[in-house]
């Protein structure tokens, strides 16, 4: 990888970030996607056994042939990088200020197998909300980092990168961008690390947006991990929760891997296709979506999406030093943290699961905005960017 940083930091710490990646990088890319050495068809007609041969192949074919990462380099090289360092890692963030000068600032979180990406489709939306159906007033300052071990931030070399520490930099970086008064929202790691700001309730935050809230009680969340009956007393919607969860535990056990030996995925780092395969494999609609993208449908996610994703993974070499995040997780990735500020929830139906109202206003005890939307997955705005970008400006708008 090439990158450059201005040396010449300003008093706050804070550099411009460039993104150069060689040419002869992605040339040895595409000779070890060509050189893949492919193991046999799944014994099974469905996804069963994981991601299914005849979606890797197009996926590889399409990777090696017709993709090209200087359109999504060139994405990237639109918007404004820089790199500070805090608490001795150095983070980057992508940082674009609305022209209103009174725009709230947000910093928004990715999570695994994601990275920055994720976030591009709504730069524009939040930034420049009336050319995409908003009103000026609903305008943002964006700050999109990338998480330590994730993209261009830096590779923690130690233990002790668990989510609150993560959760205290983010503070740290917002403090240091000269805000006073923010907000945050995030999805996946996003949405643990979000609410851990939150927890942490420093004076400039006022408030949380999560699409994967931390609002299961905890006993339910404890039944579902472990296999065990279905707690009595449940209402039918929150049976279908449960049922859910109980799903998603049994077919987890990439994050198990991560969380107990994410050393020995060594191969990751080694084969670009062994690479695209371990992070397509998420989740079950994830995965049924992107499945059917690269068997040419369009719906959500493109094929270039998906592989701009993969691309910056490998470019990066990010496979382990991401994983290690499941290593340093103490808490419960679904069950409240004991968030008090005011929180915005979106709910989508492809999400892993789909959190009651019931919950959410538990866990949530300022709870100022729950929708459920039509349409959208995990990866809410990588997916659904108009939607989600909507659920964001009429979340927050209270606190303005």
């Amino acid at each position: 990888m090439s990158v450059a940083t201005d040396p010449s930091a300003g008093a706050n710490g804070i550099r411009p970030f460039t993104i150069d990646f060689p040419e002869a990088q992605l040339e040895d890319l595409r000779a070890r996607i060509n050189a893949t050495i492919w193991p046999e068809k799944e014994t099974v007609d469905d996804q069963s056994e994981g991601v299914q041969l005849t979606t890797m192949k197009k996926l590889a074919a399409y990777w090696s042939s017709d993709y090209d990462w200087r359109k999504c380099e060139a994405k990237l090289k639109a918007l404004t990088h820089f790199m500070t360092e805090i608490d001795g890692l150095d983070i980057h963030f992508i940082h674009v200020r609305s022209k209103r000068d009174d725009a709230l600032p947000l910093i928004v979180t990715h999570g695994w197998p994601g990275s920055v990406i994720e976030q591009l489709k709504i730069v524009d939306p939040l930034t420049n909300p009336t050319a995409h159906g908003g009103s000026a007033s609903d305008a943002f300052h964006l700050v999109i980092p990338s998480l330590p071990g994730y993209g261009f931030s830096g590779k923690p070399t130690a233990p002790g990168w668990g989510p609150e520490r993560i959760a205290g930099t983010w503070i740290e970086l917002m403090k240091r961008l000269g805000y006073t008064k923010f907000v945050a929202s995030g999805g996946d790691w996003g949405a643990v690390i979000t609410d851990l700001v939150a927890v942490q309730a420093p004076p400039e935050l006022v408030g949380i947006h999560t699409n994967m809230p931390g609002a299961i009680p905890p006993d339910v969340d404890a039944a579902a991990a472990a296999g065990a009956p279905m707690p009595a007393g449940l209402s039918t919607e929150e049976q279908r929760t449960y049922e859910q969860l109980d799903f998603f535990y049994k077919h987890a056990n990439y994050a198990y891997m991560m969380a107990s030996r994410p050393q020995t995925l060594t191969g990751l780092a080694d084969s670009p296709v062994g690479l695209a395969a371990f992070l397509l494999d998420h989740d079950a609609k994830s995965l049924e979506l992107i499945s059917r993208v690269f068997d040419g449908a369009t719906e959500g996610l493109t094929r270039d999406d998906v592989l701009d994703n993969v691309t910056l993974y490998w470019l990066t070499n990010t496979a382990i030093s991401s994983a290690r995040l499941y290593r340093e997780n103490k808490f419960a990735f679904f069950s409240p943290k004991g968030v008090s500020v005011p929180t915005a929830v979106s709910v989508f139906p492809d999400e892993l699961y789909q959190t009651p109202r019931s919950w959410a206003e538990q866990a949530f005890p300022n709870l100022i905005h729950y929708n459920k939307v039509d349409k959208g997955g995990h990866f809410a705005a990588w997916e659904q960017p108009q939607t989600f970008s909507e659920e964001i400006r009429m979340g927050f708008r209270s606190l303005r």
